[in-house]
């Protein structure tokens, strides 16, 4: 019998088609758990990432075993633990401190060189400390991962519509340079699942405050509806001023605003490597809030330097 490779014996096989992703992505199983990775950061021998999925865990949503990693209102504080420890056998990472962050849609990022001693109220966390697993946790915005692979220094960012417009992952690199040194055309940067411009409805007080901070903020929505408010996308209308039809809401592309952060940054487009599952479209395997309502788990992001 021809002997398993490395990766068949650790449970890794190419995503299938119940995972619409590209040749930059694979799913790790571990029993009925799926977590999905990137392969250019599998090759890393000293580090460890996923992204998590519903299926399987401990918790249990509508008659269905779910995979949450978050402390929600419906679900057992013993079943996320369980569930959380299940992440880490998987991961092979039994041994590293996870850490979360109580996450407030802000602009505070941790530099971390050891695990805190208590909970770190903020939304992106950075470190070159072994042994420290980051963790960001979702249920539509994006979750991102950052890797100087040179100076082998890591990030998880949660990016919402609020993060994403403080430039949060762009902030985030500018914390790694000053903390590590970090340049950013050593880093790779995965976006996560993530609600897409498919679902992601928003307001025109959304749209109006992209548009006063970005230029490229018309390539970032697209309009839908019209209502009562003033259009703030006059911009996305061939009509004369003073003719524009007022727009009630909009469809946002969080990905794409990201992407576009990260390359104004430096980091190089080819190494951008973005998830094309939406969270609200695949509620089979993911978490949506926006889909969902507040009886969803949370998925959960991770990254972490391994003890060598």
């Amino acid at each position: 019998m021809k002997a398993l490779t490395q990766r068949q014996r650790a449970g890794r096989v190419p995503s299938s088609r119940a995972e619409p992703h590209d040749a930059s992505w694979s799913t790790l199983r571990s029993g009925e758990v799926q977590i999905l990775q990137v392969r250019a950061l599998d090759k890393l021998p000293w580090l460890v990432h996923g992204f998590s999925t519903r299926r399987g865990g401990e918790s249990t949503l509508d008659g269905r075993r779910s995979f949450n990693l978050g402390f929600t209102s419906w679900d057992a504080r013993e079943n996320v633990v369980a569930n959380r420890a299940r992440l880490l056998f998987a991961l092979r990472a039994k041994h590293m401190t996870l850490v979360t962050l109580r996450q407030f849609h802000s602009d505070v990022i941790f530099a971390l060189d050891s695990s805190p001693a208590k909970a770190l109220r903020g939304d992106a966390a950075i470190t070159r400390a072994p042994g420290i697993l980051l963790a960001v946790q979702t249920a539509d915005c994006v979750p991102i991962l950052l890797v100087d692979t040179r100076r082998r220094a890591i990030a998880a960012v949660h990016a919402g519509w609020r993060g994403t417009l403080r430039r949060m992952v762009a902030k985030t690199l500018g914390r790694m340079r000053m903390a590590f040194g970090t340049h950013p055309a050593n880093v790779v940067a995965v976006l996560g699942p993530a609600i897409r411009r498919c679902c992601y409805e928003v307001g025109p007080e959304v749209v109006q405050a992209y548009a006063s901070q970005f230029a490229q903020a018309p390539e970032w929505f697209d309009p839908f509806a019209t209502g009562e408010e003033p259009n703030p996308l006059q911009w996305l209308s061939m009509m004369p001023p003073g003719h524009h039809p007022p727009l009630a809401r909009a469809r946002l592309d969080l990905v794409t605003a990201n992407r576009w952060q990260l390359c104004d940054a430096g980091v190089a487009a080819s190494n951008i490597i973005a998830s094309d599952l939406c969270t609200a479209c695949r509620t089979d395997l993911l978490f949506s809030y926006r889909r969902e309502g507040s009886r969803t788990g949370r998925l959960m992001a991770v990254i972490g330097v391994r003890e060598m």
